[in-house]
């Protein structure tokens, strides 16, 4: 489906430009979620990345808008042209804006959770996650841009691993027996729960490539 999916972007020039500024979109959150984790691992100071974290967001929602004037012109002037394109666009758009939300929220947990990660056997696993979370942006982008199908089963199977990673997180703090102060509990469980967002909003970019236009979001 997405090689005709990908040629009808480049036969119309709003939809050509829609289609760059959704890889904009994910540009940005990529970026957001790398500086949002250098400030998890105080490796920057939240204070040095906040504006900008902020202002990337704002422009991941300006691309979002910008995306659907296009589509919303393209398909006025042509009507019934390039609907499926369309459709596909429209719902990556908004799974690329909750993917910069999502990035934001694990920025504010390293703003406002000020001390260190101590329990190994949560930090070690969220360490991991968010190691594989950095890889999906890469293998989803390329996928999508390349119509590959194996790059988006890749980028399926790999969010469905983190999923499972996430909830075995939380999971087991649910049920520790062991002392552990309640602001490092709920950083563990907010970060498992961004993480696995973010990979599941990514994956659902995958399906674009995957699927028809009625299998978004879902897994094959």
């Amino acid at each position: 489906m997405f090689k005709q999916l990908f040629s009808a972007f480049k036969s119309g020039v709003e939809l050509d430009k829609a289609f760059s500024e959704f890889d904009e979109m994910l540009d940005h959150a990529q970026w957001m979620f790398l500086r949002a984790n250098s400030v998890l691992q105080r490796e920057t100071a939240a204070l040095d990345v906040k504006d900008s974290i902020y202002s990337r967001d704002k422009s991941i929602n300006n691309l979002l808008r910008s995306i659907r004037r296009k589509i919303v012109r393209h398909l006025t002037i042509n009507p019934g042209s390039e609907v499926a394109a369309s459709l596909v666009l429209m719902s990556v758009a908004k799974d690329a804006e909750r993917i910069g939300d999502y990035c934001k929220n694990v920025f504010e947990v390293g703003e406002c959770y000020k001390d260190d990660f101590h329990i190994a056997r949560y930090h070690d696993p969220l360490e991991a996650v968010r190691t594989r979370v950095e890889g999906l942006f890469d293998t989803v982008r390329r996928g999508f841009r390349e119509s590959d199908p194996d790059q988006a089963k890749l980028a399926l199977k790999t969010a469905d691993e983190i999923g499972d990673s996430c909830d075995s997180v939380i999971e087991q703090l649910l049920g520790d027996k062991q002392s552990i102060q309640t602001h490092e509990a709920v950083a563990y469980s907010l970060l498992a729960r961004h993480y696995k967002r973010v990979s599941s909003h990514l994956a659902n970019v995958s399906t674009a490539v995957l699927g028809k236009v009625e299998e978004l979001d879902f897994r094959p």
